[in-house]
């Protein structure tokens, strides 16, 4: 589990942070703080593994706060100021979010922070898929919730850095779980690999055309090395 604090002056940038994270179940909020001196005390107190850091905070900014940290956890940047990215690597951060940041955006900058060793044991030690023998569903982990996902429903799984997304009918999931544990729990008569980053219901492909699968109004590449499984498909 990696666990993180936010140190923000705006508390509505606390909750575009902490509604994003809630869709990422190895990311468990530590605390709130909303200056630099708080976080100070915070951080004397207790151990985080990710700083969600703001810039422009009253008193003490936040590169003179981390400047005052000795061996400090990752760090990113959140702030509406972009000229100050280069002092902020200079200060070995892992990442510089400009705000007003998107969903996808926040998944590059965890990706690129949460360094892949990690990741698989907090995957190996949080299993995020439950199954049975012979069932039509399973059970998966997301926004800190159980779902149960049933196999009529998935329409595609794509490979999203450490993440996947669990595409349904109606919405999609994003998990921690590696698509190739996707693809040795998914019937293999009912779904098959076309790309490396992406797994197919069979029974929801619209049309096929040259390198790509229409589901919905989804795109899916078909890879190189995964074209004699589509040929397989064709009386």
């Amino acid at each position: 589990m990696i666990h993180y604090l936010i140190i923000d002056d705006e508390p509505i940038a606390h909750r575009i942070i902490e509604n994003y994270c809630e869709n990422l179940q190895h990311l468990e909020k530590k605390g709130n703080c909303y200056n630099s001196f708080e976080a100070m005390q915070f951080l004397n107190e207790n151990d985080v593994d990710l700083l969600f850091l703001d810039i422009n905070m009253p008193k003490l900014s936040g590169f003179d706060f981390l400047k005052t940290l000795s061996n400090p956890p990752k760090i990113i940047v959140t702030t509406a100021y972009k000229e100050f990215a280069l002092e902020g690597y200079e200060l070995n951060i892992s990442d510089y979010l400009l705000k007003p940041f998107s969903f996808e955006r926040f998944i590059k900058a965890i990706n690129k922070t949460i360094d892949t060793t990690q990741n698989k044991k907090t995957t190996a030690t949080f299993s995020t898929i439950e199954t049975q023998p012979n069932a039509n569903s399973f059970f998966l982990k997301g926004d800190k919730r159980h779902h149960q996902i049933h196999y009529e429903d998935l329409l595609f799984i794509e490979a999203y850095g450490h993440f996947t997304k669990v595409y349904l009918r109606n919405e999609m999931i994003v998990s921690p779980q590696k698509i190739s544990d996707f693809e040795k729990l998914l019937p293999k008569l009912d779904f098959i690999r076309t790309h490396k980053s992406f797994i197919v219901a069979k029974n929801k492909i619209k049309q096929i055309e040259g390198n790509r699968i229409l589901i919905d109004v989804h795109k899916i590449p078909i890879g190189q090395t995964y074209k004699e499984n589509i040929n397989g498909l064709f009386l």
